[in-house]
């Protein structure tokens, strides 16, 4: 463990303020799906402009995530890490207007922040615990998704129950990233002043590892965000009430923390994660396939497909330490998983709501997922072992190699 972590208060504060920056990640994304009938009806959006709303911050992970690590090394991780939690604040605080551009000026002023953090966060577990990237990667994907989950279950209550509507309901979660706004400044006092200096620095493009790993974050990323937005309206059409598909939304969440916790104890086990990997992408195409042919059956695939989503988001989450030789190359590798690995993603609502109205029916989207998901179960046998070498990188931005 790196001395800038070194102090059991220290410590304790650097690891609550990851999880604290975790649990911001995602509920103001997962919290759209839910609504996304009220949205439309009172915006008058076409199911795939509607769908831009779970887009939209996906293009923002990829345009931002590839420039992180130069401006990690202008003004340091902490600070950066700061800074987004700002801009994601005022975009939460500016979807709360109630327009349309307004809707989606914040959407993409959020996925900006989250991007950041996206990247920011593997390259200092591998940093600051690299005994521990396993557990805490565990750690901060449970809490991502547990939090997640929450947005899911109480979007339509909230939407239902407070002045505002929906707006209100995709406008209150500037509460807990204020709260993580606040409990990362001590981690900004703490770090050690950046010089300014940005060097050339080479993503790891010619690895076919890094290709691999690439591609595994993004076929499952491209399975939750497809699942988040339009799992909640497959679920009405099986005559599901929108309040219940809310909660069944929930339920995938709340089942992947499951396989969230259990996955770092498979991983103690086993050689590689290449087994794991394959059976949670298998399980994940199960799941896709069930809701094809036997679509009454919601309940069931909707924790099939939580208990495999959970397993390989935190197996996407730790390829990005656990492939990389230090936190340099964890940034690096991060960097460009995340840049392509969404851009793969971002295009999932969309072709899955256009496929929708141009066939009119579930069959055509689900069976797009089905080929996603055999993807991935080819990819995850080569992301699961190895490491990436470096990519001849001349400078260190999250400062591995040089103790805090």
């Amino acid at each position: 463990m790196s001395k800038r972590a070194g102090g059991r208060s220290g410590q304790a504060l650097l690891v609550w303020g990851l999880l604290v920056v975790a649990a911001n990640l995602r509920p103001s994304l997962t919290g759209v799906g839910p609504l996304l009938d009220r949205v439309q009806a009172d915006l008058g959006l076409a199911p795939a402009v509607a769908g831009l709303l779970t887009t939209l911050p996906l293009l923002a992970f990829a345009a931002v995530s590839p420039v992180v690590p130069r401006m990690a090394a202008r003004w340091g991780p902490e600070r950066l890490l700061w800074g987004a939690l700002l801009v994601m604040t005022f975009g939460i605080a500016v979807r709360w207007i109630p327009s349309a551009g307004a809707l989606f000026a914040g959407t993409v002023l959020i996925g900006a922040g989250i991007a950041v953090g996206n990247v920011i966060l593997p390259s200092l577990i591998k940093r600051d615990f690299p005994d521990r990237v396993g557990l805490l990667t565990s750690a901060y994907a449970t809490v991502m998704g547990g939090v997640a989950a929450v947005a899911s279950g109480v979007a339509v209550p909230i939407a239902e129950a407070a002045p505002g509507g929906w707006y209100t309901a995709l406008g209150c979660w500037i509460v807990p990233a204020l709260v993580a706004v606040a409990l990362w400044f001590p981690q900004v006092r703490a770090a050690r002043p950046a010089d300014g200096t940005v060097r050339r620095r080479r993503l790891p493009w010619r690895s076919p590892l890094a290709w691999a790993v690439t591609a595994f974050m993004g076929l499952q990323s491209l399975g939750f965000y497809v699942a988040v937005t339009w799992l909640p309206q497959v679920f009405q059409d099986s005559g599901v009430g929108a309040a219940t598909a809310g909660w069944l939304l929930f339920l995938y969440q709340a089942v992947a923390l499951v396989t969230s916790l259990a996955v770092p104890i498979a991983l103690r086990w086993a050689r590689d994660q290449r087994a794991v990997a394959a059976v949670s992408s298998a399980a994940l195409l199960t799941g896709y396939a069930g809701l094809l042919v036997a679509p009454g059956w919601v309940l069931a695939w909707t924790v099939v497909l939580g208990l495999a989503g959970g397993a390989c988001l935190v197996l996407a989450l730790a390829f990005l330490s656990l492939r990389a030789h230090d936190a340099t190359g964890a940034g690096e590798l991060s960097a460009m998983a995340q840049s392509i690995g969404y851009l793969v993603a971002a295009a999932g609502p969309v072709v899955f709501g256009l496929l929708h109205t141009v066939s009119s029916g579930w069959e055509a989207p689900l069976a797009l997922m089905c080929v996603a998901a055999t993807g991935q179960v080819i990819v995850s046998i080569a992301a699961g072992r190895g490491t990436v070498p470096a990519a001849g990188a001349d400078r260190d931005p999250l400062g591995a190699g040089e103790p805090r």
